[in-house]
């Protein structure tokens, strides 16, 4: 027979479930699961509580929601704030928080953010397949019906620009604008993946421990030692808890290599030929690993995919691939979005 304690906490926990708080998930299964290890005193449900609650990532007053879109639901975090929106679409295996550091660096509530985990990433559904460009800019399109939005300033980083560039391009009626982060068309060289080959590693990978997951983040050859609250942040969202403790990431392998197989199928040049709308390419140089790496997007690939858009600024902004839209680097990338944006 169930204590009061015990009933409280699974009481708790369904409601922050129903919120669609990600990591009371995984405590609503553990506890449901083992209702025999009754909590008899209060203390021992806070203190067992406060493992799940180190895991939720704070971003400040957001709204934390589903979007029902393309056959899936895509989780968003919405950062309320005065129009116009940024639609964010994060990296390869990254997922909506990558943004939170320049969000908070001057964007919101100047701009209301309205951040996406796309799918096979983060909290959003992971199909088996559908992970061509099309697949994924048909999600976008439906969270912009689902939002109201006629006509969407996009901002992505990494694969989320290269997304952003499909969707200009295919989709000119529903792009106002676009902020393209550290993405140019030489990002689609198979060469890229591995450059990024230690992110993609981690995937698919099983650790003991939140502890663990955090340690061997800390570890990434492309922080070279940078560590601070926002990347914590982003990796902890980053987390899947399995019922036993151990941790994963969130993205599966097979999605991200289908992703990729999706950018090599594409003809980038026709693509960024065919972009019309107002531009802004956002350039991090700094070694994508120990000194002496090279980075992501070099200068020059850089200018050169901004160069051969219609309308497109370049500005470069301190930090690499990574590390530009973390801690004090974001503000630089924050200042140029909002001068762009808002003029």
């Amino acid at each position: 027979m169930e204590t009061a304690v015990t009933s409280f906490v699974i009481r708790f926990t369904q409601d922050q479930e129903n919120r669609a708080v990600a990591p009371w998930r995984g405590f609503v299964r553990h506890v449901q699961t083992n209702r025999e290890a009754h909590f008899t005193r209060i203390e021992e449900a806070l203190t067992f509580m406060g493992q799940f609650v180190a895991l939720i990532p704070y971003s400040g007053n957001l709204m934390d929601k589903m979007i029902e879109t393309n056959g899936i639901r895509l989780h968003a975090l919405d950062y309320p704030g005065s129009e116009p929106t940024l639609v964010y679409l994060p990296g390869l295996t990254a997922n909506a928080h990558l943004f939170a550091g320049v969000a908070q660096a001057g964007l919101n509530p100047r701009c209301r953010i309205l951040a996406l985990d796309l799918r096979g990433r983060g909290l959003s559904d992971k199909p088996a397949s559908g992970y061509t460009m099309a697949d994924h800019a048909a999600d976008v399109i439906g969270v912009l019906d689902a939002e109201g939005i006629e006509q969407a300033i996009l901002v992505g980083h990494s694969f989320g620009g290269l997304l952003s560039m499909y969707l200009a391009a295919n989709y000119p009626d529903r792009v106002a604008r676009m902020v393209i982060i550290d993405a140019a068309k030489s990002a689609a060289d198979p060469k890229v993946a591995e450059m990024i080959r230690p992110s993609l590693d981690r995937l698919g990978v099983t650790l003991p421990s939140v502890e663990a997951y955090l340690a061997a983040m800390k570890q990434m050859p492309f922080l070279d030692g940078y560590w601070d609250d926002s990347l914590e942040t982003y990796f902890r969202a980053d987390m899947q808890l399995n019922d036993d403790g151990t941790v994963q990431a969130q993205a599966t392998p097979q999605a991200i290599g289908a992703a990729i197989d999706g950018i090599l199928a594409e003809d980038w040049e026709a693509i960024i030929n065919d972009i019309r709308c107002p531009a802004l390419l956002i350039n991090a140089t700094e070694p994508y690993g120990p000194p002496g790496s090279p980075p992501i997007v070099t200068a020059k690939d850089a200018r050169e995919t901004a160069v051969q858009m219609a309308d497109c600024q370049y500005v470069h902004v301190p930090g690499n691939h990574v590390t530009m839209v973390f801690g004090e680097n974001a503000q630089y990338a924050a200042q140029a979005i909002l001068e762009f944006v808002i003029g």
